[in-house]
């Protein structure tokens, strides 16, 4: 082969290794700032958070959720995408089994978020009530059925039970023990709440799989709640995850008690919440935040957890570290009262 002939086949060799690098796909992820919602707004829905059988109050200015933007768990990043994300300031690029776990398909991934969601609206419900005042009963709470057991199509995921047999219960080991004075076989009834309506429904027992003297009717229970107001939130069912919570129950906060945390200006933050109003880190809070400022934010409210994530960031906001709703609460009064210096800060 003559050395004009070796060169032309050594660079079309160069240049479709070069486009094959170019093309495959890296084991990462993007995240970059993704779109805020005013929970004190309003969607073609209503009300972002609705208030039915409880007083509401006028707020003002603007209480914003964060999110982030990921790549989906069925894309890709080629390596030029990757190096861009990773050079850009405002984006991360994160190792995909980080953020999605091997060997999940996407609907696992998505169901999963879902759920997040729900249980953040629903801890975000139960911490803000409380802190409002508003009275919340805990109840033992079906959290899911065995298909092949007993209670299939009688229990419900979501089943409040208030008695069992005619018997109050308030915590989960009273239903176990009041199950166990019976023997296999014999029927149970529970009184339940279901969609705000009061059931009573007869379970028969049967073995348990480890000892078959003992009887069980086939469901797993979690600490619930009741309370009387209901409170719906309208955000696009494409908005998933549990890092919204710290965001919703200062809206619903804000809107079941007088006077409005925001006054006028443009609060933005995230974090997630349990029923008693403790705030947890989350992930991507540098993206949060970008998205935040860019959409005008003047407070960002974090969690403590997540202030030696933030680091040295040059953003044109203050950065409010919280651990509870509670902290949120007092910082946004103190902004109010014009106490800038002692509101907590990350950094």
């Amino acid at each position: 082969m003559s050395r004009n002939a070796l060169a032309i086949v050594s660079s079309l060799l160069f240049a479709a290794l070069a486009a094959l690098l170019v093309l495959l796909p890296v084991p990462y992820v993007a995240w970059r700032p993704g779109q805020t919602i005013d929970v004190l707004g309003a969607t073609d829905k209503g009300p972002v958070i609705d208030v039915t059988g409880l007083p509401t109050y006028e707020t003002n200015g603007r209480l914003l959720m964060t999110t982030v933007s990921t790549t989906s768990v069925d894309a890709t990043l080629s390596l030029p995408e990757a190096i861009f994300v990773y050079l850009d300031p405002t984006s991360d690029a994160m190792p995909r089994e980080v953020i999605y776990p091997p060997g999940k398909s996407s609907g696992q991934v998505e169901s999963e978020a879902v759920a997040m969601m729900d249980s953040s609206r629903n801890n975000a419900t139960v911490a803000a009530l409380r802190a409002g005042g508003v009275k919340v009963t805990e109840l033992p709470l079906v959290q899911s059925v065995v298909l092949s057991g007993p209670s299939a199509d009688k229990l419900q995921p979501g089943d409040l039970i208030t008695a069992v047999d005619g018997q109050p219960v308030t915590k989960i080991e009273e239903i176990g023990a009041q199950i166990s004075t019976h023997a296999v076989g014999d029927p149970v009834v529970f009184s339940v709440l279901r969609d705000g309506k009061q059931l009573r429904v007869s379970v028969s027992t049967v073995s348990s799989n480890t000892r078959s003297s003992q009887p069980v009717v086939g469901i797993n229970l979690e600490v619930g709640f009741r309370f009387d107001p209901i409170v719906a939130f309208n955000i696009d069912a494409g908005v998933t995850g549990p890092s919204a919570g710290l965001i919703f129950a200062l809206g619903l906060y804000d809107r079941i008690t007088e006077g409005a945390l925001t006054q006028d200006r443009v609060v933005a933050g995230t974090g997630t919440i349990n029923p008693t109003g403790v705030v947890g880190r989350i992930g991507a809070i540098r993206e949060k935040i970008r998205g935040a400022e860019r959409d005008g934010a003047q407070v960002f409210l974090a969690p403590e957890g997540n202030c030696a994530d933030i680091g040295e960031i040059d953003a044109d906001l203050t950065i409010v570290k919280v651990s509870t709703l509670k902290d949120a609460i007092s910082a946004l009064q103190l902004i109010n009262e014009g106490n800038l210096a002692e509101v907590p800060t990350c950094g």
